[in-house]
């Protein structure tokens, strides 16, 4: 059996930057083999990559990388579990590197882009060497590469949200500024559309229907005229004594607010007011008033998930939205396409008690 030295174990070490007793492990099993070592290292490192794959990664960094000429970018987002794994600096060497080599992707395929070429090995391969090492799940989830005129890029959070904006016009110091300042409100208010027109029909139709939905289960939100005939049926046959008494007082009480009513019925006589309501849609919906309600709450709801009628957040009067700012810097400035990644959106993270997960390492 071969003499394992300290100067071997150290040499293995920074061969596969594994740790000291994994690679003492790997020299003694392969007898000093120096290969063999470093070959056993990568079979264990997958064994461990596979043991952590059923973890929730949930945590991490995007990262932005630029082409020379600043009109192609692409931005990254990779998972680890833990926070302070996302601070360590070879992580996030790696995730630049990522990022780096994104640029080069020809599609936004997550799987081709992991079979791409990566330091002699594979996108993927390099991941499941960095399981092995850093200790943690990790997850190169997605990616975006974008190509315009005009590219501007901005992230929060030291990593935490990642937002790219593709603008159609002359690259100058004022548009770049402009799209870079759009990026900035992308972060802050994620707009789920560039404009009304990128909704499709049937979604504005659901949408439509979702906000009458909700309107007519709302009904002291209702207008007065609507309100008070869905009042009169309920006092007719629908609600009980108790609340009708509520209701009759109150109503006969001349310095008595009704906007108040709602805090003195009860809670099944407002559940059947909507009832009554949602049994009188097809009538209501007909009702010009209560049509503009809908239309008011919809336009309402516009304004709040497409960018470009959203209120710019540096407008100095509070008012102007993001396409009247972009018209005020260049009229031949438009938007192409926005992307925004936010670190672990959408991911269900899963919570655990600490002191029995401490207390599970310790029995094992």
């Amino acid at each position: 059996m071969a003499n394992i030295t300290a100067q071997m174990v150290k040499e293995l070490r920074e061969m596969t930057r594994a740790g000291m007793m994994d690679c003492k492990m790997a020299l003694v099993e392969c007898d000093g083999d120096m290969e063999k070592a470093v070959d056993f290292l990568k079979e264990k490192g997958l064994a461990k990559a596979a043991k952590k794959a059923g973890r929730i990664a949930a945590e991490g960094l995007v990262k932005i990388a630029f082409s020379c000429d600043k009109k192609t970018a692409a931005l990254v987002e990779v998972n680890s579990e833990t926070d302070f794994v996302s601070k360590n600096e070879e992580f996030v060497t790696f995730v630049e590197d990522v990022a780096k080599l994104a640029l080069t992707a020809e599609t936004n395929d997550i799987e081709a882009f992991k079979a791409m070429s990566f330091d002699g090995a594979t996108v993927e391969d390099a991941l499941t060497a960095k399981v092995a090492k850093i200790g943690e799940k990790l997850s190169i989830r997605r990616f975006e590469k974008v190509t315009g005129d005009v590219v501007a890029s901005y992230v929060h959070g030291g990593g935490r949200i990642g937002v790219l904006v593709v603008g159609n016009g002359e690259a100058t110091d004022a548009t770049k500024e402009a799209l870079t300042n759009v990026a900035m409100q992308v972060a802050a208010m994620n707009p789920q559309y560039v404009s009304r027109n990128d909704i499709s029909a049937d979604e504005l139709v659901k949408m439509k229907e979702i906000t009458l939905e909700s309107a007519l289960n709302d009904p002291f939100s209702l207008p007065k005229q609507i309100l008070q005939g869905l009042l009169d049926k309920a006092v007719a046959g629908v609600w009980g004594a108790e609340d009708v008494a509520v209701y009759t007082e109150k109503k006969n009480d001349k310095s008595f607010n009704m906007n108040y009513l709602p805090n003195f019925l009860s809670a099944e006589a407002k559940a059947q007011l909507a009832a009554v309501a949602v049994g009188e849609k097809a009538e209501i919906a007909n009702n010009k008033i209560f049509s503009g309600l809908v239309e008011g709450r919809v336009s309402k709801q516009l304004k709040e998930i497409c960018l470009l009628d959203q209120v710019y957040v540096r407008a100095e009067d509070g008012k102007q939205t993001v396409g009247k700012y972009l018209e005020s810097v260049s009229k031949d400035l438009s938007i192409a396409k926005v992307v925004r990644f936010e670190v672990g959106e959408g991911i269900e993270k899963k919570n655990e008690n600490f002191a029995e997960e401490v207390a599970k390492q310790m029995n094992a």
